[in-house]
């Protein structure tokens, strides 16, 4: 992950960093700027975003003679013009053809945006906004449902996606539909009604998600459904507490990833 450390970066972060090793982390450090800062808050299901101070912008180009130069997975949160932006920038390189997963950046998933999204969705391999951020985007006056869902993931797949879709759904989990195998729904890994004392803090669980995703695609040879399973284990050790989750002799949180992979796998099978 790369950091942007300003000046006013809090040591006790930087020590919590620290201690998942240095491979972990790429620092760029900002010495004239302040460390980006940003509110999440939530009000029942409803999310707001808001930045706190001028955002910091990263491009492909930023990578150039850095170890994460030309990455085989790109994972970006941006709006759709920032998107067409670097992905403008990965044209330019000749024989990079990275997996390009694209979340959507929240205050930008509204009708108005659109347009410029379906300009750049046929460069997008898998398109990732969470189900109240679909449905915004298609002007659906619908409440999330599984139904809603699935209609809003297919109509993101027919706009122009390359490969896949998948629509991150909270507790109702994650669905995902792609041009050749139809669409397929994985469970959340912690159910809150059934599991309350798990879910704890949901921030970060998207991005936690996304990264997993990346991971699974990496180990399964590319096989999104499969790699879903990972990007859900993933999520499950963000939301448990707030902040990061812990690294033991066990795993994380004193329980193991593969565990809860064969776990959740298992709930699957028919």
């Amino acid at each position: 992950m790369i950091v942007d450390r300003g000046s006013d970066f809090p040591p006790s972060i930087q020590n919590e960093l620290e201690k998942y090793g240095s491979d972990m982390w790429m620092f760029r450090d900002q010495p004239e700027s302040r460390t980006t800062r940003a509110l999440n808050s939530y009000r029942g299901d409803f999310r707001g975003f808001e930045y706190l101070t001028p955002r910091i912008r990263i491009t492909p180009r930023d990578l150039d003679g850095t170890k994460l130069a030309q990455p085989a997975m790109l994972h970006f949160i941006c709006s759709p013009s920032r998107a067409s932006v670097i992905m403008s920038q990965v044209d330019d390189v000749p024989g990079w053809d990275p997996i390009t997963i694209y979340e959507p950046i929240p205050d930008r998933c509204v009708p108005e945006e659109l347009p410029a999204l379906v300009k750049v969705l046929p460069s997008i391999s898998i398109l990732s906004p969470n189900a109240e951020e679909a449905l915004s985007l298609l002007s659906y006056d619908l409440s999330p449902s599984k139904e809603s869902i699935e209609q809003a993931a297919s109509k993101l797949l027919e706009l122009g996606v390359k490969d896949s879709v998948i629509v991150r759904s909270g507790s109702m989990g994650a669905y995902i539909t792609t041009r050749d195998k139809g669409g397929r729904w994985v469970s959340a890994f912690w159910d809150k009604s059934e599991h309350p004392g798990k879910v704890i803090d949901v921030t970060g669980a998207g991005n936690s998600f996304l990264g997993g995703l990346a991971a699974g695609l990496d180990i399964t040879g590319n096989d999104v459904y499969e790699a879903t399973f990972y990007a859900t284990v993933s999520a499950s050790f963000t939301i448990e507490q707030e902040g990061l989750p812990t690294m033991t002799e066990a795993g994380w949180n004193d329980d193991s990833p593969s565990t809860r992979l064969e776990m959740l796998k298992s709930r699957h099978r028919i």
